[in-house]
């Protein structure tokens, strides 16, 4: 990454690295590291750990106050869309962090820049970086100004579709669905995860995705969809 990337990442992050190895780290992917171990003294998928952590306290707080009358399901539902890797990753491309990110030839080759999976990792990373080289204090204020923007951007509960499939199912009284990993391909870095939405011994949808709950999310929305079909 130059120091031009640098400079626009921090701008449009608001946040100035005292110690700029923390954005590197939090921009390298694990495929760089694989392939360059010169350059990289880790990948990012530690930070990443704190990160999410970090994000969804700060989600938690950001809807705690907006919704002061919201029932603990509705802002349950409303953080699962906010801090889902969809919408991430849109929080990572506002901040261009597919030019900036450190990735591998196989990962540059197969659209990694463009990743909703890679860039909603960058984020959270990235908010680690700023905890570790400013402290918790900055770290939540810009998680705070990340995603406030996109507090009333979805009703609640649009995006977790293995939410609304369960409210769905359960107006029955019946069980909620259970979701089976039918199987996976690719390599590490590039795993694809192939999921099946079953109720009742019925499979109910199917999805794919980078991650297994992303796979799951995929699966939930297609069964919602065969259902309103049938109805």
């Amino acid at each position: 990454m130059s120091a031009d990337w640098a400079q626009t990442v921090e701008a449009r992050l608001g946040y100035r690295f005292r110690d700029p190895s923390r954005l590197l780290d939090a921009l390298t992917h694990r495929s760089f590291v694989n392939e360059r171990p010169d350059l990289a003294r880790r990948d990012n998928e530690r930070m990443e750990y704190l990160g999410d952590a970090i994000v969804d306290l700060a989600a938690s707080m950001l809807l705690y106050e907006r919704y002061p009358d919201a029932r603990e399901g509705e802002l349950s539902r409303r953080r699962a869309d906010l801090v889902c890797e969809t919408g991430l990753a849109v929080i990572g491309r506002e901040l261009a962090l597919g030019e900036a990110l450190r990735l591998g030839r196989g990962e540059e080759k197969t659209g990694g820049r463009d990743k909703p999976r890679l860039l909603a990792s960058a984020v959270e990373a990235l908010v680690a970086a700023v905890c570790l080289d400013g402290g918790q204090d900055a770290a939540m204020r810009v998680a705070c100004a990340l995603l406030s923007p996109r507090l009333e951007a979805s009703a609640p509960g649009e995006l977790d579709y293995k939410s609304r499939l369960q409210e769905t199912l359960q107006v029955g009284g019946v069980p909620p669905p259970v979701y089976e990993l039918v199987g996976t391909e690719g390599p590490d870095h590039d795993r694809v995860f192939y999921v099946e939405a079953i109720h009742e011994g019925r499979v109910l949808g199917r999805g794919s995705g980078g991650s297994k709950l992303r796979a799951e999310q995929l699966a939930a929305r297609d069964a919602l969809e065969r259902l309103d079909e049938e109805e």
